[in-house]
């Protein structure tokens, strides 16, 4: 097994902040509570924050480690179905997908909370619709990509979970 850095500290506290206070604002804090709000404004912060350090942060934080280009995707597809396993040290290009997908749910469900404690929008239906809806959208999406951290570990033999944890991925198969 060859031990290789991947995600920095900035990341980690991003991925699991950001994954615990949307599931405390989406399961256990009411969206009429004060605290949901202020769990929102963190989240908010956080992804902002992320924006930066996708492009100016570590090697593997930024954008530009794992851009989801068409033919990537495609060769990726081709590789899952034809049984070849690929290393990627940053995201694979679904993964990359999602990180964009979820990145930008994150945007649109921050957006339209801070519309819902404005003056403006409080209380204004479509709103709270489109907030609901992203939210909703959001859940399914943090759903499938833990089906595809699962499914990419036992393909890849590559514990995903655990190098959000310490920031470095175990390869199998590689030198000392």
């Amino acid at each position: 097994m060859q031990s290789v850095k991947v995600w920095d500290g900035f990341v980690r506290l991003f991925h699991w902040g950001t994954a615990l206070l949307f599931f405390a604002n989406f399961t256990l804090l009411d969206g009429e509570d004060k605290l949901h709000a202020y769990a929102g404004y963190v989240v908010f912060a956080l992804v902002l924050l992320r924006l930066v350090w996708g492009l100016v942060g570590s090697e593997h934080a930024r954008f530009s480690a794992f851009r989801p280009r068409p033919s990537a995707i495609v060769a990726h597809l081709k590789g899952l179905f034809g049984g070849e396993t690929e290393l990627h040290l940053s995201h694979n290009p679904l993964g990359a997908l999602m990180v964009y997908n979820l990145l930008a749910v994150l945007v649109l469900t921050g957006v339209s909370g801070l519309m819902l404690e404005s003056d403006t929008f409080w209380g204004v239906a479509w709103v709270e619709e489109f907030h609901e809806i992203v939210t909703d959208y959001g859940l399914i999406c943090v759903g499938l990509h833990v089906a595809g951290v699962i499914f990419e570990t036992r393909r890849s033999k590559v514990n995903l979970v655990m190098a959000m944890f310490t920031g470095r991925k175990e390869i199998p198969g590689q030198g000392p």
